[in-house]
């Protein structure tokens, strides 16, 4: 036998070598697709963050442009939610971000992407709806919100939430869009 034939322990070393390997690649794999979701994903809310809202509205006013399709952006801001924080603590300003989201989420349709986009600020991407059905669903946001109990410590406190639309056109970008959405957010919450 030869130095380079190899010998059966050899093999075996080689195959549990291999199998090591795979394991640590599969480790690894893991932890990419932890980490990817820790950067896209708000830990709080379980729902995508800022830096994957951009990159979804990006991808709609791509679709826009290129097909013409009609398209919306609700800016949603929940009202009073540091007089909870003040009154029973951020773990219940926290409990309220929460029910707020899964809200959100029950309201709209299922092919439309909800995303917390700041500390008590959400987005909402709406597509094939002009501004018009942008608005009915802004005020059926409204009024979920509204109707639901949100209850701490014995004490049942009122949410409410005040919603911008903005019309997302071809030539728009996502720092425009949303600016458009803010803005007629504060319009709301100043009426």
């Amino acid at each position: 036998m030869s130095d380079a034939a190899l010998t059966l322990s050899d093999a075996e070393a080689l195959i549990a070598e291999i199998e090591r390997l795979r394991s640590k690649i599969a480790n690894l794999e893991q932890r990419v697709g932890d980490l990817d979701r820790l950067a896209h994903c708000d830990a709080l809310v379980d729902l995508p963050n800022r830096r994957s809202f951009l990159a979804s509205l990006a991808a709609m006013i791509a679709r826009v442009d290129r097909y013409g399709d009609e398209a919306a952006m609700l800016f949603v801001d929940l009202d009073g939610l540091k007089r909870i924080n003040d009154r029973f603590g951020h773990p219940a300003g926290d409990q309220a971000l929460i029910q707020v989201a899964k809200l959100l989420v029950a309201s709209v349709r299922k092919s439309d992407y909800v995303a917390r986009i700041g500390g008590d600020e959400f987005g909402i991407l709406l597509e094939r709806i002009d501004e018009r059905g942008a608005w009915e669903m802004a005020l059926r946001i409204v009024e979920t919100v509204v109707g639901s109990e949100f209850c701490i410590d014995g004490s049942c406190l009122p949410l409410s939430v005040a919603v911008g639309v903005g019309a997302i056109r071809a030539d728009d970008d996502p720092q425009s869009v949303i600016a458009r959405a803010d803005k007629e957010m504060y319009r709301v919450k100043a009426a």
